[in-house]
Parts: structure tokens; C-alpha cells; sequence
């Protein structure tokens, strides 16, 4: 399943799911002889017993077959983390990053049987500015969907869609020109009853040209976390040179969108002019049995697990995730800060040659394809970088500027562990920290806050809303302690709750994300993997299988006892 709605009327679509050929090679310029293994795509070929531990290069193939003359639209939604793609033998494109998508066009294809290449690297090395060994395992393969599209010379490549106050909403529309020559297009819509019209867009040839409107929907309802209200979002193109914008149309896109606004009031954070208490989770995308290329069933069971724990936000530690991950979220109205991609920086690593430039591309790509969630509510990057530097401090700079200039409809937050040292606190509209006091650090909870809270009003972050990003204990599952000795079951299950009756406790702090869902696979080339128990992270609430640990039964009573406060509260001021 490519998303959990029909993007096209139109346009037809063909997911490339199933089993595709493999063999490993020594580089990516490597074409195999043979292909001795049949792996499943999407997936990662740490599921074959044979590439369990592999760090490398490897080579899928499939066929593709045409009926007809047409032009070609592949979209690739996560190839694991680099690749390279090759059509019939042709290099068609090269893409970096496991956690964003991208697409090429091939134009004009003769019926027949084509081959289609994807030579895929999940090494580390001077080609790798971001993917680095790290807490958190880099698979390797074509971990998410792959899409043919049929599509004409003259069609829709994107939209974004930023609802206001009213309501009102600017949609943008991009329309591609693939063609020799220079084409006019008409632009229609369909939302919430309404009908709209973008007028006339000339485009030229090999070009694409933008075009955005604000459009009124007085009968619009409101997304929410207790209402999540979805409507679809149907744009469809006509070739504009026919008598008023009539005929067949050419092409179509849909969106799922909810009506909803973030803003900054003080220290508080608010959706729908509502002041919202964040009560969550850090979540990775990774099981035990599939890796990090999670099917629907087990996306789902994720959610479920959210929602019976009482969560109403998750963030996407730390990494854009899959469009039907928060697909769901947007079902469920569940609140998402969503993230680029980097952890754990130094700041050697972000002086990595090619580290901006990489980091530039995926908050582009983030930003782009998933604009039109109304679950994400916060932008997050640079997860524990180098904001401790005045040589750091530029790198933040930069993509505070870049996120900001691709949307400003929401607000922008980094995690930060420098405590006493962070010099960026002002650059963020929410200051987040991930705090271990009784894991990493000796001092209590409120001991810890306390000791920090003056110093961050005192740099740069007063008046500010405050979160904690993360805080939590290792616990492997089963390890149980009638002493509540450290890595115990008992342990995180009593840290987990004495944080929340804290955090939760405290009107300045808008929200605590526990550190973590669930646990995850770490590389083994991580420099503190020997502290990693099983090679996994072991902070999760749940294990690596989903199966529960003492913490989740702490966790659901803290949270269902805040859900209940907050709603006693709205009620009262209602």
C-alpha cells in the first residue's frame, strides 16, 4: 500500500511490490552476472538470514512491462541509504538519504519489457554526511514503496495546502512541463464543498511553474486530536488552450487535509487557539522481525499501542517517516513533531564537506512531501548536534532559515542535551531538552529542572514554551529486580512515572516525550554499542517485538489522568 487513500482518478498507478532479484556487489558500479537471491520489496535484506549483519553494496532488479507508449514517473519513497537507478541500463538518477523520496522521469517508452536496476549502498564512509554509526540501526534495501506512474507530458507534481484562520486556505500548486514545448494549463479544484479555480498558468518547456491562491471554506470543520476531520483535496489539470479551461482532463492529484492552526502564545502552545499538554512518545521506525521497513499491519499496531497508553503526540526520532505512518496519525489525531535527519553530530561530523548540503536536501524533501499532514504540528532537526558551538550555532542558523522559508506555519524545535552549554535557545520558537536525571544524571527529577529552569530563561529561552524531548531507563525486557535495581523492569517503570507526575505537574512545560516506544537496533560500529544490552537500545516502553514491559501500565495511568485534568479544564473555561 502506497498511502491509505487514492491519490489519482486519473493518473494510473502501479505499485512495484513483491519479490524482486538481488545479489550483492563489491561497489555501486557494479553490474552482477547472476542474481542468486529473491528478496521482498519493500523491505530490508537484514530479513534474509544470509545479510543479518550485512554493511554494503547490493543490486535489485525487476521487469517492468508496457502495453502502450507512454511516459514514465518512477518514485522511489526510501531506498536505504543510497542509490543509484537504472533503466534498461541507463542511469536515470542518484539519490542520498533513507528517509525521503524521490522520482525520475522517463520519457516516451515503447511497448515492451524493461529492466529496472536500483544499486543500493548502506555503508559509511566520506559519501555519508548524515548516515553514520549511530544508536539507531541504518538498514540497507528499498525500504519503502516503489511507484510507477503514467503521466503526461503536462502534469501535476505537488501541492501544499496552509489552512487559516476563517476558514481560509492558500494552496499552492506545482505543474510540471515535460515536454518540448511551452504548454498553458488550467488549474480546479474541490474541497469541502467548494469548488475553486487557479485561472490560467503558461509553463515552459522542461520547466515547472507555481501558482497559489487563497481560497475561502466557511463550512469547514476542524481537525483536532479529540476530532480528527479529514477532507480530500482534489485537484485536476486541463490543457488550457481549449475554450474555457473545458474537455477531458489531463491529470489529478489528491490530498488529505484537516483544518487546523499552531501558534506560539507565550509559553504556551496552542492548536485551534486550544492550549495543548503534549503527553508522548519517541518512536523509531524498527521491529524486531521486519527491521525498518514496518508494513501497515505493524504501523497500525504502533498507533494502537499509542492510543491505549493514552498518547496524544509522537515524534519522529530522527528522521522523516513513512507517508502512511503518519497517514495514520492524521486518522487518529495524533500530534506528530516530525524531524530531519541527524543525530548526535559532532560538530567534526557537521563540519563534514558534504553534511550541509545533505541536510539542505532532506529538510527540503521533508518539508515538500509532507506539508499537507495536519498531525504534524512541530519541525524539528539536528537532534543532539553541536549546539554547544559558535561554530555549531551557524549550521542551526542555516536551517532555521531554511525551514522557516518553506513553512511558516509552524513552529521549529530542536532536542538538545547540552545543559548549561547550549548557545541556540534563541533560534527555536519551542526549547526542548532531553533530560535523564536518575539514568545518566544522579540528581531527582524536580532536582534537575529546578537547577536548569533559570538557567534556559537566562539564555535565550524565557517566555518560551518548554518540552522535554526525551527522558527515560534502559530496561530489557524480562529483567525483573524485587529491589527496583537499575536496568530493572521495576526501575523504568518507577523512574517513567515519577517523571510524569512531575513533568505533567507543571504548568511552564507544555508537554514530556518519553524516550522511547519502543526498542530498536543499534550499528555496531556505534561508539557506545558495548552499553547497548543485546544490541539494542532498551529504553522503549515495549520491546523490539511490541511485547509490554512494567512501564506501559505507568505510563497509561499518568496519561489518561492528564487527558482527564485537561478536559476538566477546557470544560470549566468553555
Amino acid at each position: 500500500m502506497i498511502r491509505l487513500f487514492d491519490q489519482h482518478r486519473i493518473r494510473q498507478v502501479t505499485e512495484l511490490e513483491g519479490l524482486w532479484d538481488f545479489a550483492p556487489v563489491s561497489s555501486l558500479d557494479e553490474v552482477p552476472e547472476q542474481y542468486p537471491y529473491r528478496l521482498t520489496v519493500p523491505g530490508c535484506w537484514e530479513s534474509h538470514p544470509n545479510f543479518i549483519r550485512y554493511r554494503g553494496q547490493g543490486v535489485y532488479r525487476t521487469m517492468v512491462t508496457m502495453a502502450e507508449r507512454s511516459s514514465l514517473r518512477l518514485v522511489f519513497k526510501g531506498v536505504s541509504h543510497t542509490a543509484d537507478v537504472y533503466w534498461d541500463g541507463w542511469l536515470m538518477t542518484s539519490h542520498y538519504n533513507a528517509y525521503t523520496p524521490f522520482d525520475t522521469i522517463v520519457r516516451d517508452v515503447e511497448p515492451g519489457e524493461y529492466e529496472l536496476r536500483v544499486h543500493v549502498d548502506n555503508t559509511f564512509g566520506e559519501h555519508s554526511g548524515l548516515h553514520v554509526p549511530n544508536d539507531y540501526r541504518t538498514y540497507g534495501g528499498i525500504i519503502r514503496p516503489v511507484v510507477v506512474e503514467r503521466v503526461p507530458d503536462f502534469w501535476i507534481e505537488r501541492m501544499a495546502f496552509t489552512p487559516k484562520c476563517g476558514w481560509e486556505a492558500e494552496i499552492a500548486v506545482w505543474v510540471r512541463n515535460s515536454s518540448d514545448r511551452t504548454a498553458v494549463a488550467a488549474v480546479r479544484g474541490k474541497l469541502a464543498g467548494e469548488e475553486f479555480d487557479f485561472g490560467p498558468l503558461t509553463v515552459q518547456a522542461g520547466e515547472t511553474a507555481i501558482v497559489a491562491r487563497t481560497f475561502e471554506f466557511p463550512n469547514a470543520e476542524p481537525w483536532s486530536h479529540e476530532h480528527p476531520k479529514l477532507y480530500a483535496l482534489e485537484l485536476r489539470l486541463y490543457d488550457g488552450d481549449v475554450e474555457d479551461g473545458g474537455g477531458e482532463p489531463l491529470d489529478d492529484l489528491i490530498e488529505r487535509v484537516g483544518f487546523r492552526t499552531v501558534r506560539i502564545e507565550g509559553d504556551r502552545l496552542l492548536v485551534n487557539d486550544r492550549e495543548v499538554v503534549l503527553r508522548g512518545f519517541n518512536r523509531h521506525e524498527d521491529h524486531a522481525s521486519v527491521g525498518a521497513a514496518l508494513p501497515l499491519q505493524l504501523m497500525t499496531q504502533d498507533i494502537d499501542w499509542l492510543e491505549r497508553m493514552g498518547a496524544n503526540c509522537v515524534r519522529t526520532s530522527h528522521y522523516p517517516n513513512d507517508e502512511r505512518f503518519l497517514d495514520l496519525c492524521d486518522e487518529r489525531g495524533l500530534y506528530v513533531w516530525e524531524e530531519s535527519h541527524a543525530r548526535s553530530l559532532t560538530l567534526e561530523q557537521m563540519s563534514h564537506p558534504l553534511f550541509a548540503s545533505q541536510s539542505a536536501d532532506c529538510i527540503r524533501d521533508m518539508v515538500e512531501q509532507h506539508i499537507n499532514h495536519p498531525s504534524i504540528i512541530i519541525w524539528g532537526l539536528l537532534n543532539e548536534c553541536a549546539s554547544d558551538t559558535a561554530e555549531g550555532r551557524t549550521h542551526f542558523e542555516a536551517q532555521f532559515r531554511q525551514l522557516r522559508s518553506l513553512d511558516g506555519s509552524r513552529p521549529l524545535t530542536y532536542a538538545s542535551c547540552h545543559v548549561f552549554k547550549d548557545r541556540c535557545l534563541d533560534l527555536a520558537d519551542i526549547v526542548s531538552f532531553n533530560l535523564y536525571p536518575g539514568w545518566y544524571n544522579p540528581e531527582s527529577v524536580e532536582e534537575f529542572y529546578r537547577l536548569l529552569r533559570p538557567w534556559v530563561d537566562a539564555s535565550g529561552g524565557a517566555g518560551k514554551p518548554f518540552l522535554v524531548s526525551e527522558f527515560g531507563a534502559e530496561a530489557p525486557y524480562g529483567y525483573r529486580d524485587p529491589g527496583e535495581a537499575k536496568w530493572s523492569e521495576e526501575y523504568q517503570a518507577r523512574l517513567i512515572g515519577e517523571s510524569l507526575d512531575f513533568y505533567l505537574g507543571q504548568r511552564e512545560i507544555c508537554g514530556a516525550l518519553i524516550w522511547q516506544f519502543s526498542d530498536n537496533r543499534v550499528d555496531e560500529e556505534f561508539g557506545s554499542f558495548a552499553s547497548r544490552a543485546g544490541n539494542r537500545n532498551n529504553k522503549g516502553v515495549l520491546d523490539a517485538y511490541r511485547r509490554p514491559k512494567l512501564a506501559v501500565e505507568a505510563v497509561r495511568t499518568r496519561f489518561m489522568a492528564s487527558t482527564a485534568q485537561e478536559r476538566g479544564r477546557s470544560h470549566t473555561h468553555g
